[in-house]
């Protein structure tokens, strides 16, 4: 985990008297000095595109008999999301200096003692890729949805709630507010979404899971949007929980998105429901930017890390994803994805309701 500095010194703004111009232009051109980032770790981050995408491209392109429309769709938003991927590459040193300057900076406390233990790292470089991943996704309204489309309604909310999120984690990294409000978060953020959903309020019992059950639909009724509200809280959370251990946040993210990509790609060449391949289509065109944009910053954040993501990039994932699985109609189905963030979730309850004494880093140490 990374260790936290309150932004721009605010422990001695107080007493301090605020620098002159000259004085605040030396800072900057100081904290430029000391931000050296290494470079990308594109090797990584090019095998794990190939692990992911090729796959995917497979099924949707020549395996699957898919209508040219959607093909089309899928092209056009994989051509942005390649654009949004060297996008966030050229921005995350750039705006790793602003965030320097400003005192938004970590030490890694699990290299505490070495010589990397004891360089500045900038933190909440996660708005990059919220920002970029709202851009690609906005405009990629122009290419596939007309203004009578009843799927631009849900979009916009679903941009709505991401949007929320990106905000209200940029808050809790520079306010670092404690953790009974990091739940009242997501709640929050998931408005817009709850309040525009019209779709089903039932779920599919997964077929492992149908025998035990006993159904293989279940409905919820007016219980699936408090299932929507829990699973959008139980998402974000679930990704900030793993924060700290370079390159963890965001590979677990990308290696689910993948996963919700190539899950979707099946269930539209396997179904003959259209509304279950609009539903799946839709999932697409918002985790397919969602992967890419994520690449990026994960060549920057593979251990050694040279930028922190915060907590902006954790809600920012985790809302996404939730999202990404409600609107596509396959919530159930993400809870499996999501299944070692659940058993790990298990395993903290003790310590997250103060069971048992909780540290605010939970590091291993010796004995």
């Amino acid at each position: 985990m990374d260790a936290r500095r309150r932004p721009a010194a605010a422990a001695a703004a107080d007493a301090a008297p605020r620098p002159r111009p000259a004085a605040a232009a030396a800072a900057a051109a100081a904290a430029d000095d000391v931000l050296v980032l290494r470079p990308p770790n594109l090797r990584v981050v090019a095998a794990a595109m190939v692990a992911f995408l090729a796959p995917f491209s497979y099924l949707a392109f020549v395996h699957y008999p898919l209508d040219a429309g959607l093909r089309r769709s899928i092209l056009i938003c994989g051509a942005m999301s390649l654009g949004g991927f060297v996008v966030v590459l050229r921005l995350v040193p750039v705006a790793a200096r602003y965030l320097l300057r400003r005192g938004m900076w970590g030490r890694d406390i699990n290299k505490r003692g070495l010589p990397l233990g004891e360089i500045r790292v900038p933190e909440a470089l996660g708005i990059v890729v919220g920002i970029v991943y709202l851009v690609i996704a906005i405009l990629f309204q122009h290419f596939n949805f007309t203004a009578d489309s009843m799927w631009l309604v849900e979009y916009n909310a679903a941009l709505a709630s991401v949007c929320f999120m990106i905000l209200l984690g940029f808050i809790d990294d520079v306010l670092d507010v404690p953790w009974r409000v990091k739940l009242l978060l997501p709640t929050i953020a998931a408005l817009p979404l709850l309040m525009a959903y019209a779709g089903g309020t039932s779920i599919s019992i997964p077929k492992p899971l149908t025998s035990y059950v006993g159904v293989a639909v279940l409905e919820l009724g007016s219980l699936y949007k408090l299932f929507m509200l829990l699973l959008a809280v139980f998402c974000t959370n679930s990704i900030n929980i793993h924060a700290g251990l370079n390159g963890l946040e965001v590979g677990q993210t990308v290696i689910i998105s993948a996963a919700v990509l190539i899950h979707n790609v099946m269930r539209i060449g396997s179904s003959t429901d259209i509304e279950s391949q609009q539903a799946h289509a839709f999932s697409i065109y918002l985790v397919l930017p969602f992967l890419t944009t994520s690449l990026a910053l994960l060549a920057f954040n593979w251990y050694p890390s040279s930028v922190f993501v915060g907590d902006t990039y954790t809600y920012f994932a985790g809302m996404a994803l939730a999202v990404v699985g409600i609107l596509g109609h396959f919530s159930e189905t993400l809870l499996l994805f999501f299944l070692p963030e659940v058993l790990n979730f298990l395993c903290s309850i003790p310590q997250l309701f103060k069971f048992v004494p909780c540290p605010r880093h939970r590091l291993p140490r010796r004995s």
